[in-house]
């Protein structure tokens, strides 16, 4: 909410716009005043709404236009004076004030203020104020009520400013229509997703607990039994569906709101409107859906122990049928406060766990925010504000320390991995991912055209752990392994290659030559073992390989054959013991020498045939060379 006002009085010569202010001021009527005062500033201790408050006289003298005009342009609000013993003071808000200021662009909320009502005698109120008032209100959109006072009294001099000031601070204009006497659209729209978040079991009512949990939330300070009684009477005696035998439905809510702004209380509204993170313009604030939360590049974001318990309760609640799974309409109604699906442009539900029927396990649930937080927390900071979670958002996430710093260490203390998947095109990275969440194998290749995301919960010497598979496409991977900042979010690379294509395994190799790779953990996959397994056509064979850069041979899996070697294990456990994984950590620069030459000396191996490489293999085998990168063999 803003923290200063600027209140302009305009209107024609001798209506008391000078005075008003004296009066205000000094408590007391002052005859004798210059033609116009100076601007005055009061501070916020001493305004009821807590703003500064900016004062502004003007002139309606022609030769003071211009300067009219500019104060017009800074003013938030504008009050138009005029003497209600001169009907002509007031003939000129429709015919010039306010053609005037609507003609100079100027969009700001208008006051009425009709000075000198101690000219009336005794019959001080107006009682045909509100027809005379009407139309203008129907023409002009921008006023927001009018006031009647008396600067010489002084009597309602202070309303005069406080209206004005509510008139900025608690527009009447974005929640209800004056002519209709009805709540705007938008009003409604978010005045429903409030009411939806409040009911915290979902049954349509606000009972007593979840309506004296809104009064805390918005107010501070629960109803006593007797008010809440009053207020669904109230209720109940205008809009009789609007309460329930369990307590006010959804309509009795909207009424109640349109109660408080037909009886001038906007600042109740508006008070729970931006509680629940609503601007001026009825749309959620930027500062709600994404507050200041620094992230390191090499750092990662996870969820925290209250982010869980948040996503863990939202989906108990929206499990309506408690079959432990979230169908398309249970997640409709959950995401129903929120734009929608925050995934819908991805392969979601397909992503993570789900039930035979295709609904979303709790497992597959949490493991897909997990996902969601680590690859783009932005997402579920602002589903986070949108789903209704209690405090500030930011305590639901957490920040890891930088990966270098826990490869360094070698002590990964992070629950959420991220795994880099590369392979040749059918090498079966797409079948590994699908594998990984528990979804049927399918025959047949299809081509990557977009990364795809699998994620699922791995256990760890009795700790959940979640990893994120992620692949590209052969298409784009040489573009994400140009690109630094995208390596450094990830945690280990996995190359794939089918061990029944003899040219599988030479696409991994060569893409390793293009890029420097052997800062990071890496793990082989060999799939397809349920084929013959083929030579590959590559200096290199993958074992031999493998065993070169430090690292273990590759690991066979059949997807088809749902054999995955504890795959998912291993791909976790390098991702928390990084070390010995990574090839230019696994030796000295002696030892990595030798790798080299090694490799150069096998390469000239395979030059020469089959016969002079196998009869070097048994003469390796014959002298217990078991990790080659290990030994002084050279």
């Amino acid at each position: 909410m803003r923290r200063e006002v600027r209140i302009l009085l305009v209107g024609d010569d001798g209506v008391g716009k000078s005075t008003l202010i004296t009066s205000l001021i000094k408590e007391t009527y002052v005859a004798e005043l210059q033609h116009v005062v100076p601007e005055v500033t009061i501070p916020p201790e001493v305004t009821p709404e807590n703003v500064t408050t900016h004062i502004v006289d003007s002139s309606a003298r022609s030769d003071n236009r211009e300067q009219l005009k500019i104060e017009i342009k800074k003013a938030n609000v504008i009050c138009i004076v005029y003497a209600i013993d001169n009907p002509h003071t007031f003939n000129r808000l429709a015919s010039f004030w306010l053609p005037f200021i609507r003609g100079l662009g100027v969009n700001v909320p208008i006051v009425l203020v009709g000075n000198k009502i101690d000219l009336r005698g005794e019959q001080i109120t107006n009682q045909s104020l509100e027809d005379e008032i009407i139309p203008i209100m129907n023409e002009f959109k921008e006023v927001e009520t009018c006031v009647e006072c008396s600067a010489k009294q002084p009597l309602n001099v202070s309303e005069v400013f406080y209206f004005a000031q509510k008139a900025v601070l608690h527009p009447t204009a974005p929640l209800y229509d004056s002519r209709e006497h009805v709540l705007k659209p938008a009003c409604i729209e978010a005045l429903k997703r409030i009411f939806n978040l409040c009911d915290r079991d979902k049954d349509g009512v606000l009972n007593d607990d979840e309506l004296n949990e809104f009064q805390r939330k918005c107010f501070n300070a629960p109803l006593q039994q007797q008010e809440l009684e009053g207020v669904k009477e109230v209720v109940k005696e205008h809009e009789p569906a609007g309460v329930n035998d369990v307590g006010l439905t959804e309509l009795g809510f909207l009424f109640l709101h349109t109660l408080f702004i037909q009886r001038g209380r906007l600042e109740t509204t508006w008070t729970v409107l931006r509680k629940f993170g609503y601007g001026d313009d009825l749309s959620l604030r930027e500062d709600f859906l994404h507050p200041s939360f620094d992230v390191s590049y090499d750092c990662s974001v996870e969820l925290s122990p209250l982010g869980y318990e948040f996503f863990t309760e939202i989906f108990q609640v929206f499990d309506k049928d408690k079959d432990g799974a979230l169908k398309d309409s249970e997640l409709a109604q959950l995401f129903s406060t929120s734009p929608g699906d925050p995934w819908a442009n991805s392969d979601f539900p397909h992503t993570t766990i789900t039930n035979d029927a295709g609904a979303v396990t709790l497992q597959g649930w949490l493991a897909q925010w997990s996902m969601t937080t680590l690859l783009d927390y932005k997402t579920t900071l602002s589903y986070l504000a949108y789903l209704g979670f209690e405090d500030d958002t930011r305590m639901a996430l957490k920040v890891t320390r930088p990966r270098k710093a826990d490869r360094k260490r070698n002590k990964v203390q992070r629950n959420v991995f991220l795994a880099y998947v590369f392979g040749a095109a059918g090498s079966g990275k797409t079948s590994l991912l699908k594998a990984f969440v528990n979804k049927s194998f399918t025959n047949g290749y299809t081509p990557t055209t977009r990364p795809f995301c699998a994620v699922n919960s791995v256990e760890i010497k009795g700790a959940e752990k979640y990893l994120v598979l992620q692949e590209f496409g052969s298409k784009y991977e040489a573009e994400i392994l140009q690109n630094k900042r995208k390596m450094e979010t990830c945690d280990l690379l996995c190359f794939v290659f089918d061990s029944s294509d003899v040219n599988s395994f030479s696409y991994i190799v060569e893409l390793r030559k293009r890029h420097n790779l052997d800062n990071y953990p890496t793990v082989f996959v060999a799939t397809k073992s349920d084929s013959d397994l083929v030579q590959q056509r590559n200096e290199v064979q993958p074992d031999v390989y493998c065993h070169a850069l430090g690292l273990s041979g590759p690991v066979s899996i059949s997807v088809k054959n749902q054999q995955t070697a504890d795959l998912w294990n291993h791909l976790v456990g390098v991702a928390i013991n990084p070390v010995p994984a990574t090839p230019g950590l696994a030796g000295s620069a002696h030892e990595s020498s030798k790798v080299k030459r090694y490799l150069t000396f096998t390469a000239v191996m395979g030059a020469l045939g089959g016969a002079v490489f196998l009869g070097y293999r048994l003469y390796q085998q014959q002298r217990g060379f078991g990790n080659i990168s290990k030994r002084d063999i050279l």
